[in-house]
């Protein structure tokens, strides 16, 4: 046998031999062939953001509709969606102020997912394009809601103020410093913060209900009273008028609390004494209806100078 296979006439072992059989069977394209020390192996998104970027024209992405389908996300509690959608918007707006009202929400979207240091990114993300502009006011009250829940109080609390220097008519802007100097003792201040907040038409439970508990801290426990029943008062018919629109939806079926969104300081009844119960809020940036602050003013003061204090 050995003799027969040295007389063969080709060694099969020489030579460079054959090509890859299956290389025009690859499936993969070539715009998936990235550089795996430049990416994160575990970043879920580099695939879609790959094939974004070389299967999709700028030109055929509407970047407002985009932030619509976000801020529909948003409307459903698809938090993790809307991150998505807002970072895309961002990066096929053309418009700077797009681009940075996608940051600010992609911040909101992240906070409301309890990833506050992708939402301080986020806006700190949204500053970086303009720090002036009219959207500045909100990322920056909305960074310090961040950095006060990711536990940076102290740098929280220059956002805030920074907040009011830009736009010293924003409500939710005066309603952060007071609860913050409030948190530090600074109750005098605080409460000039939290009435230019509700002349500014920032005026509902939550709001009413830190207001007691600003002036409970300065000993005007009769007026703290006053305003805690006016805040219960109104967080029972927000309640009522959730369950009976829960009714309606269902048809006249008994409604239920499990049913009713609960956005920030949602919950049980307040009441003096009891501990802190109030926290920071964000900025409303679009997202009427989603429990995130109640920004808006009567139409007809829509124009009026407000004298703060």
């Amino acid at each position: 046998m050995t003799d027969r296979d040295d007389d063969r006439d080709h060694q099969f072992s020489e030579g460079e031999g054959f090509g890859d059989p299956y290389e025009e069977f690859d499936l993969d394209p070539p715009e998936l062939g990235v550089d795996p020390s430049k990416v994160d192996p575990v970043d879920s998104r580099v695939v879609t953001d790959t094939l974004d970027e070389h299967n999709i024209d700028s030109d055929d992405v509407d970047a407002t509709e985009l932030l619509d389908v976000g801020l529909n996300y948003m409307q459903i509690n698809r938090y993790e969606q809307a991150t998505e959608a807002f970072e895309r918007t961002a990066r096929y707006a053309e418009d700077d102020r797009l681009e940075q009202e996608a940051w600010v929400n992609k911040g909101v979207a992240h906070a409301e997912l309890e990833e506050y240091d992708e939402a301080i990114g986020a806006h700190r993300e949204a500053l970086r394009i303009d720090d002036e502009s009219e959207h500045a006011a909100t990322a920056e009250t909305n960074l310090a809601y961040a950095l006060w829940e990711f536990g940076e109080t102290t740098e929280a609390l220059e956002h805030a103020e920074r907040a009011i220097e830009i736009d010293e008519r924003f409500a939710a802007g005066w309603f952060n410093r007071a609860f913050f100097l409030s948190e530090r003792g600074l109750s005098e201040e605080a409460l000039h913060c939290i009435d230019n907040a509700i002349r500014l038409g920032l005026r509902n439970a939550k709001v009413l209900e830190e207001k007691a508990e600003i002036l409970e801290e300065l000993g005007e426990f009769d007026q703290a009273e006053e305003i805690a029943e006016e805040a219960n008062e109104m967080r029972e018919r927000a309640e009522q008028e959730m369950m009976d629109d829960r009714k309606e939806t269902l048809g006249g079926g008994q409604g239920g609390p499990g049913g009713m969104g609960a956005g920030p300081g949602a919950g049980g009844q307040p009441g003096l004494g009891t501990g802190r119960q109030s926290r920071p809020q964000q900025g409303d940036f679009g997202l009427e209806g989603l429990g995130l602050g109640d920004l808006g003013t009567d139409d007809e003061d829509e124009d009026r100078e407000w004298e703060l204090e």
